[in-house]
Formats: structure tokens, sequence, C-alpha cells
């Protein structure tokens, strides 16, 4: 906090974890616990050296192992401690995880739909409804950046959990369509201000195009 009172920001790299053969399958993954595949680690060596130099001070990942892994390559690269928090995971879908989506909306078509309308108080059979989700990871995220205010952390995480960070930052509602980019290995730069989110950038994959992922 700073001689006047006022909480210094603290400057986010949240960032999404690298790619998961069940990425690439469109397979719903939730809270089960997927690695990382070979681009996915090819994916978390290049976010690594793109954020060597970026003054992180602290890591802070989801503890589920695709996260972790990204996470871990950061924390190396940057020299930053790294801290393990269960409530940056992925939101829980209960009887959905495993299934592609198209097996989902043959499964459960009623469900399926709500789903994709995005309904705050759906859950899936044994998952998390979206509006306790979006609490989840608001209530996190705010708590991380709270206790580390004036200095740059690295959140490593989920899809949706970035997806909530985002609706935050520029004040998009929970039930609307997602028009932006949630990329795996994507830098996304967030500022919190004590009150909550500004966005810096977001989806920034420049340290994907050098050199070629492996087949």
């Amino acid at each position: 906090m700073s001689e006047g009172g006022t909480v210094e920001p603290t400057r986010i790299f949240a960032l999404r974890h690298a790619q998961t053969a069940w990425n690439a399958a469109q397979r719903v993954q939730g809270h089960l616990d997927v690695p990382l595949d070979d681009t996915g680690r090819w994916q978390a060596a290049r976010l690594a050296a793109a954020l060597a130099d970026a003054g992180i001070d602290l890591v802070v990942s989801s503890d589920l192992a695709r996260a972790r892994a990204t996470a871990e390559a950061v924390a190396q690269a940057t020299a930053a401690p790294l801290a393990l928090d269960t409530r940056l995971r992925e939101r829980g879908f209960g009887e959905f995880e495993g299934l592609t989506h198209l097996e989902i909306e043959q499964r459960w078509p009623e469900q399926a739909q709500r789903w994709r309308r995005r309904e705050p108080g759906f859950g899936p059979a044994g998952g998390e409804r979206l509006e306790d989700f979006h609490r989840r990871c608001l209530e996190a995220a705010c708590a991380i950046a709270r206790a580390h205010a004036g200095r740059t952390i690295a959140l490593v995480a989920h899809g949706g959990v970035l997806d909530c960070l985002y609706r935050a930052a520029v004040g998009v509602d929970l039930h609307a369509p997602r028009s932006w980019r949630l990329g795996n290995a994507a830098i996304n730069r967030l500022l919190w201000h004590g009150s909550g989110f500004t966005l810096v950038g977001w989806d920034d994959c420049a340290h994907l195009d050098a050199g070629a992922a492996p087949d």
C-alpha cells in the first residue's frame, strides 16, 4: 500500500496452460488430470522463454497437471517461486468430463443446450454451476492479487478461469457469448487495482509463432 493509503496495482500475467491431447480433440477435461502433449510441452517452453525477463516475482498455479507443468516451466525460467492453489482449477464438469462436445450433445441434448446458452444457474450432474465457478475464480484471483499488491505475478490456470477474468476486466456479462480467444499458452496481461481488474493485453501468441511445433 502506498503512503497515501491507496493500494498499489498488481501486474498480472494470466496464462492458460499449454495444450493437451484432449484440447486438440475438444474433449472436456474439467477436474480430470490430463498431462500436456508434445505440442504442449513445446508451447510451455516457448512461453517460459518469452517471460524469462518479465520481472515476475511469483507464479501461482492450479494444481492440475496441465497447469502445473506449464507453471513449472515459467517458474524455472523466471527464477520465481511457485505456489499451487486449487481455487484456480478449471470448472468441475461432472458427468460431462472425458466426453467430446458432440458426445455430450448426443447424450444430454437439453443439458448441452443450457450449457451453450451459458445459463448461470446450470451445472452438469456432479459439476459446478457457472455462477459458483465464476465466484470462485474471481474471489481467488482477487485474494492472490491483493496479497501481492505492487508486485508482478503469473497466474497459470485454465480456459474457463481466464474467461472469468476477461469478463471481469472488460465488463462482459457472465451469460454473454464469448467472442475472444483463450489460446493455450497465450500471454494475457491484466492489472488489479484494489477494486477490480483492467485489461492491458490479450491473447499474445507471438512467442508461439517463432519456430515450429512438433508434429
